[in-house]
């Protein structure tokens, strides 16, 4: 760890460093000119594919081979770029476009010159509106000086960038929501196949990178693929840009090479939990991974080891911490609200899954909970997302896997928690049980009244059975 080198914030603290005229006297652009004018396409895709690297947008997938997944006979390409960084507790894109924007664009023309692509659009989270006007001036900067527009380096590749705000939906994270927001339709996700390498954005084959992907590839292109494949673990290789944030005394966003634990980000770089208290838990890459225990703190957060603990992935790699004084409840209750507010709609599972969620936990918080409601949980986060093939996008997934972790690795403690915070107003009625047991409506009026103490009247019970008062 003390030999390595960062590459990918090796600008962030250099006066000026989002300019270009700064980024050009570091080295700036020599890879993409190396590509343009000495190698072919599939010579770029070839080396991106040796390097092993893989999408850091959460799913993992390894970048040069989505690349040869675009029909060879194609006429047209588009590529996307997905910059609406909107898992929560994740800055680690919006901090490269702000402080290094003409790396993040580099990256663009290399992996425009390797897909055939001569139309990029940056669809960037409308929240990021610093981002956004550094990257206009950055492009405008790019086009200036020859690396996009006409005949780039005189090597005959053409390519234009533009930039292309969304409208603050957690959704258009997903590729296909984003594609669909792109052509300014509603942002929801598309049915696969087919998938956009074939037809994409405007029904063309299209590839989706991620902003801190693109920001490797001129690295790899200039030290080559076995430099890359030096740092991090087996199956996942190279740097990553890890956010830590939460219960701790700094919040950071750090580059270390892939496989660092989340003990060392806590204790070493975000400088310990705060207020000399201790981890209760963490999240390690996003809201949509799950949950790690105190017990696991020392797993390696690369694109492997994480699933030993029950988390859905890496994801994002945006850590964030839970002391021991914060209730597990209380995570759950804003996961949940969470989910349920982002969630397109689209999909029966996760349209109503989350929104019962939701309301389960705002129940439970309110002291209106009962043990069984975790079963309940359990069994709706197990049946909710794309894994059993309900949803279409992993929307579901995302929301059903905090609750998987929280009631295998937290059950007691929400238990304990249903059973010392009731409110008697929130007591369920003798009616309400009747009804839940499956009686009907008639029989449950009589057993309420029964049990309440009253004799039922013909006309309530004539009304109850749906009739009209005499």
């Amino acid at each position: 760890m003390s030999d390595f080198e960062p590459i990918l914030t090796r600008n962030w603290n250099v006066p000026d460093g989002d300019t270009l005229k700064v980024y050009e006297s570091r080295g700036g652009y020599q890879a993409s000119r190396k590509a343009l004018t000495t190698m072919d396409p599939d010579a770029v895709v070839g080396v991106v594919k040796d390097s092993e690297l893989r999408g850091r947008g959460g799913a993992g997938f390894p970048c040069g081979l989505k690349w040869t997944f675009l029909p060879k006979d194609r006429k047209e390409t588009l590529l996307c770029v997905n910059g609406d960084e909107s898992e929560p507790a994740t800055f680690n894109n919006r901090l490269l476009m702000e402080k290094d924007p003409h790396q993040f664009i580099e990256g663009i023309l290399i992996a425009c010159y390797a897909t055939r692509a001569s139309t990029a659009y940056v669809y960037l989270r409308f929240e990021y509106i610093k981002a956004y006007r550094i990257l206009e001036r950055a492009v405008a900067e790019a086009r200036a000086a020859g690396h996009l527009g006409k005949n780039i380096y005189g090597s005959g590749f053409n390519l234009e960038i533009w930039l292309h705000r969304g409208a603050g939906a957690y959704i258009c994270g997903e590729e296909t929501g984003l594609i669909e927001s792109l052509e300014g339709k509603r942002g929801w996700p598309r049915i696969k196949p087919p998938f956009p390498a074939i037809e994409g954005a405007f029904r063309k084959p299209t590839v989706v990178n991620n902003i801190e992907t693109l920001a490797c590839v001129p690295h790899i292109l200039e030290r080559g693929a076995a430099w890359f494949k030096s740092i991090g673990t087996p199956k996942s290789y190279g740097p990553k840009l890890y956010c830590v944030s939460g219960h701790v005394n700094k919040q950071v966003c750090v580059e270390l090479p892939l496989g660092v634990t989340a003990r060392e980000l806590i204790d070493v770089h975000a400088g310990g939990v705060w207020k000399g208290r201790k981890a209760k838990a963490a999240v390690p890459g996003g809201i949509s991974m799950g949950l790690l225990s105190a017990a696991e703190l020392d797993v390696k957060l690369d694109f492997e080891d994480i699933r030993k603990t029950g988390c859905l992935g890496l994801g994002t790699a945006a850590v964030t911490v839970l002391d021991d004084q914060t209730s597990i409840v209380d995570y759950l209750y804003n996961t949940s609200r969470f989910f349920a507010h982002e969630s397109c709609g689209q999909c029966t599972p996760c349209r109503e899954g989350t929104s019962w969620m939701y309301k389960t936990m705002k129940r439970i918080k309110s002291g209106g909970g009962r043990l069984e409601d975790l079963d309940i949980l359990q069994n709706m986060s197990n049946n909710l997302g794309i894994m059993p093939g309900t949803t279409i996008c992993g929307l579901a997934d995302g929301a059903a896997w905090p609750f998987k972790n929280a009631l295998a690795k937290f059950r007691p403690e929400i238990e304990e928690y249903i059973r010392t915070h009731q409110d008697p107003s929130r007591r369920i009625t003798p009616l309400q049980a009747a009804i839940a047991s499956g009686v009907s409506a008639d029989v449950a009026v009589r057993h309420s009244l029964t049990v309440l103490g009253s004799a039922p009247a013909p006309a309530a019970l004539h009304s109850a059975d749906g009739g009209n008062r005499p």
